[in-house]
């Protein structure tokens, strides 16, 4: 048999070539035809798993019980006795004020309460002892007064009988003997009832202002020592010995660290998810490996300006306190609003809202479908289902391309 001639080769490899090339075509078309409307879409499944829900936001710590000290009067810092951080005992004398000048003032207002006492006593008692003799001599001279015209008047009576005397010189004497009964009888009630009512009420009141004013004079003095009220830690001392300090300016505080609360300030529309009682945990930028513990004690009953929020104040327990926390440092804390334990759980990306509520794309054989569900706690990266799906389910969460998502379209998971 004749080998083929060259030329015939030459076509059938052309033919082979080109059925192959066609080959390619048919596949890479029916290829297209079958994967040209599946979408690549990331996906989860619903699982079951633990939710926690938090709150956070900013707070001041504060002392639970704090004592601040202040100078009562202007004046000099005799001693400071403690420093900051030192634990002191209830009763430890920590400043000492230059206290001469509240010494005098304590003295001036006791003679001030003995004055008054003693002017109250002798009101009592009908007045002073010179008062009560003076009193006395007025009455021995007005009786002596009152008998002699009582004699004048009987001497006159009988000399008118006789017609020595005349009717009027007999009227006269009795309107002076009347006047000297009437002064005898006024003498004799400030012998016996005393001084009016309202004088005794005006003594009684100028005793008390002296008894407050002594009673102000003891606590000025008082104050000059400061003293620890209660055990703890003095955490700011404002002043050295030898400072001049005018009054009311502060000297020291002292609270016990191991009782401290949070001010937290919680933005308005946040106000409505807090509850006293829920559990918190709080932690400071300068420890940031530590952790405390505490829990809502009082939710905000006002709104306030902060900066440039519109917040409500919150007040946190801290519940482990151990000395370490600070007063007046700034914390982050979270409030726990939500602890669940196996629940139903799918990421927060793949939940949907429309006018008819909430709804995920469940992939059901290779096709997004719509389901509608039932959420209850969230937090920024899951929800919980309570109703629609079960645990196993495969939720869309986004198409790779960032093209919008629809039921009924095809796709497959992304790689």
């Amino acid at each position: 048999m004749a080998a083929p001639s060259p030329q015939k080769a030459l076509q059938k490899k052309r033919k082979i070539w080109l059925l192959i090339a066609l080959a390619l075509l048919v596949a890479t078309a029916a290829l297209h035809h079958f994967t040209r409307n599946v979408s690549q879409a990331r996906m989860a499944t619903a699982e079951l798993g633990e939710l926690v829900s938090t709150l956070s936001t900013n707070g001041v710590v504060q002392p639970a019980h704090n004592f601040a000290a202040y100078s009562p009067m202007a004046g000099t810092v005799k001693a400071v006795y403690v420093h900051e951080g030192e634990k002191v005992a209830q009763g430890q004398l920590l400043v000492a004020l230059d206290d001469s000048e509240a010494r005098s003032q304590v003295a001036a207002a006791l003679a001030a309460v003995r004055g008054a006492q003693a002017k109250l006593e002798a009101l009592r008692n009908g007045g002073t002892r010179h008062e009560q003799i003076r009193l006395m001599g007025d009455i021995e001279k007005a009786k002596a007064a009152r008998n002699q015209q009582a004699a004048t008047l009987a001497t006159l009576e009988k000399l008118h009988r006789q017609g020595a005397a005349s009717s009027s010189e007999v009227d006269a004497a009795r309107s002076s003997l009347a006047a000297q009964d009437a002064a005898l009888k006024v003498l004799g009630q400030q012998q016996t009832q005393g001084f009016s009512s309202i004088d005794l009420e005006h003594a009684t009141a100028n005793l008390e202002n002296a008894q407050a004013a002594y009673a102000s004079a003891l606590d000025t003095l008082q104050k000059e020592n400061v003293r620890a009220p209660f055990a703890g830690t003095v955490y700011s001392v404002s002043v050295r010995t030898s400072d001049f300090v005018p009054g009311g300016s502060q000297l020291l505080q002292l609270a016990n660290l191991k009782q401290i609360q949070v001010e937290a300030y919680f933005d308005e529309p946040e106000i409505g998810n807090l509850a006293v009682g829920e559990p918190v945990t709080i932690v400071w930028a300068a420890l940031p490996n530590r952790i405390w513990h505490g829990h809502v004690i009082r939710t905000p009953s006002t709104i306030i300006t902060y900066g440039t929020r519109n917040v409500g104040e919150a007040l946190v327990s801290v519940d482990d306190a151990d000395e370490t926390l600070l007063p007046n440092t700034n914390v982050t804390i979270a409030v726990v609003l939500k602890d669940l334990r196996n629940v139903l759980l799918i990421p927060r990306e793949a939940l949907r809202i429309d006018d008819d509520g909430d709804y995920v794309f469940a992939v059901v054989d290779g096709h997004l479908k719509r389901i509608p569900v039932t959420i209850g706690a969230l937090n920024l990266t899951q929800v919980q289902i309570v109703s629609g799906l079960k645990q196993g389910a495969v939720v869309a969460l986004s198409a790779v391309d960032g093209s919008t998502l629809y039921s009924g379209q095809a796709v497959r998971r992304a790689e």
